[in-house]
């Protein structure tokens, strides 16, 4: 089971939980903060509100709870006997990274991308004072934001920006095959909702070529190596278009950077590690 059902599957699986064998609930997020976070869209704290409601009956189906993160299993620890914790894998192909061999031009910009769900907007919006500044200061640079109508009104009239629509995961990640991007971009403040990431945005990154700038605290501390194989930066606009500056003003160190991060994707994010844990259940 993956993070809810309808209510009408879960009231037949209640019904008929004599005929399966051994039930894991795969979860990803804390779907209880999610749903009382002001921060979020109301749509979205409705619809985790609704999950939320069912959960114990989910977890009281299933025979283990398998997370994303160690700050989320230990969430769920208290509520159920068996927690494990699964990191995810690294689904995609690691590209070349010929890209990040050309300079910086207004003729050859470098691509930086924002590939958040909404769930991020207010992460977002806090370094929009960064882009701004970035946006308008150079002319090398060009600024992808997956949010398509959502996208803030203050970055959409930003020079240099595409706001392609969001993509549902399959389709993302045949997105990721095909997109390069320099830079990404991975803000997280310090909510109880997103205490319960997993560091899969590094993964993603990775994917399309890129190195990341990270909001300097879990679960991004857990994989980024200031300086070696990304930034991690403190909250503050400022911080964040300093780190892009640095990435930026130092082509070489940045691709040495994303060499490292790709070697580091591949080695947490190999996926023998997943087909060994679900082979050990």
């Amino acid at each position: 089971m993956c993070r809810s059902l309808s209510l009408s599957w879960l009231r037949w699986l209640e019904r008929n939980r004599n005929v399966f064998g051994y039930i894991v609930y795969l979860i990803d997020d804390d779907v209880a903060a999610a749903s009382v976070d002001a921060t979020l869209p109301s749509a979205y704290r409705k619809r985790m509100a609704g999950i939320a409601s069912l959960q114990p009956r989910l977890l009281a189906l299933a025979d283990e709870v398998v997370a994303c993160s160690d700050q989320l299993a230990s969430y769920f620890t208290p509520r159920h006997a068996k927690v494990s914790v699964l990191t995810p894998p690294l689904l995609a192909p690691l590209p070349s990274q010929e890209h990040l061999s050309v300079t910086a031009s207004s003729e050859t910009p470098w691509q930086i991308g924002f590939h958040g769900t909404r769930a991020h907007l207010q992460d977002l919006l806090h370094i929009a004072p960064a882009l701004e500044a970035l946006q308008k200061q150079r002319d090398d640079t060009e600024l992808e934001i997956m949010l398509g109508q959502h996208i803030p009104r203050r970055l959409a009239a930003l020079p240099r920006v595409k706001a392609p629509a969001p993509l549902h995961w399959q389709a993302f990640q045949q997105y990721q095959r095909q997109r390069r991007i320099h830079i990404g971009l991975a803000p997280l403040l310090a909510t109880p909702f997103n205490q319960g990431k997993s560091f899969i945005k590094f993964l993603d990154i990775a994917a399309m070529g890129g190195v990341g700038i990270y909001s300097n605290r879990y679960p991004y501390t857990e994989v980024v190596r200031h300086g070696e194989n990304g930034l991690l930066v403190d909250d503050s606009p400022e911080a964040w278009q300093a780190g892009l500056n640095q990435l930026l003003d130092n082509p070489e160190a940045t691709a040495k950077m994303a060499s490292q991060a790709a070697r580091d994707a591949l080695n947490i994010g190999n996926p023998q590690k997943a087909i060994t844990f679900w082979q050990s259940l």
